[in-house]
């Protein structure tokens, strides 16, 4: 019953809301993913004429970004974490082809590879997948990302970069580069520690109550419109 454009610009304006709102819900609930990267909601503005001289803007939700802010490092103790300090990715190998991550929490697969969590094989500079033995002894890493066990060198793991431009999200911590990744250069790799999300829980949290009054506000208006149309309606009909 409500006026038409008023209806539809009120509805998209809730729509993009709720999709901001599950982005943030999704951001706390990584708080704590390791190499998990915040991701927010990018809105576009469209305007056109209105045939009387003015004209008429309406906001839309098509994009996202993701914060490439770098996630706080803790030590972890636990033989086969990693955690990239200043610029670059792993290399991983996924059932869909070759991915970027900052998650390092490997592990030993059953067939004696470095994977992460999800079975995706660690890449070394060469693209091949990292033997690990597993009656080698003592496991190291060097700075470079060079492993050793029981003192002789293993392999080393792969640290590349890609424009943010050309990486989309992958999955919770990983990333497809559209383009060719490069070896990165300034970076240093620590053993034994995990880069964590780089979420600011309490800034989600703000945002979160930000954008729920925002959509509150929104449903508000539509009510009020909905009920002025009633009154006039029931108005003219007692006339």
């Amino acid at each position: 019953m409500m006026d038409n454009a008023l209806h539809y610009l009120a509805l998209n304006r809730q729509r993009g809301l709720s999709a901001e709102l599950s982005e943030i819900a999704n951001n706390i609930a990584n708080l704590s993913t390791p190499g998990f990267r915040r991701e927010g909601a990018v809105f576009s503005e469209f305007v056109v004429g209105a045939g009387t001289g003015g004209s008429l803007s309406m906001a839309d939700m098509n994009a996202r970004f993701t914060d490439s802010r770098p996630g706080r490092v803790e030590t972890t103790g636990g033989a086969f974490d990693l955690a990239i300090v200043g610029e670059g990715f792993f290399q991983v190998l996924t059932d869909a082809g070759p991915r970027l991550t900052r998650s390092g929490a490997f592990l030993r697969d059953s067939e004696g590879l470095l994977a992460s969590q999800t079975g995706a094989l660690v890449l070394d500079e060469a693209g091949a997948p990292i033997f690990m033995p597993a009656d080698a002894g003592k496991i190291s890493v060097g700075k470079d990302g060079t492993i050793s066990a029981g003192g002789l060198p293993v392999g080393q793991i792969a640290v590349v970069s890609a424009p943010d431009i050309e990486m989309s999200r992958d999955g919770r911590t990983v990333f497809k580069a559209r383009g060719r990744v490069e070896p990165a250069e300034d970076y240093t790799i620590l053993h034994k520690a995990l880069e964590g999300s780089n979420v600011d829980p309490v800034g989600e949290l703000a945002r979160m109550i930000e954008v729920t009054r925002a959509y509150e506000g929104v449903q508000s208006i539509i009510e009020d419109e909905d009920q002025r149309i009633r009154g006039a309606l029931e108005t003219l009909a007692r006339a």
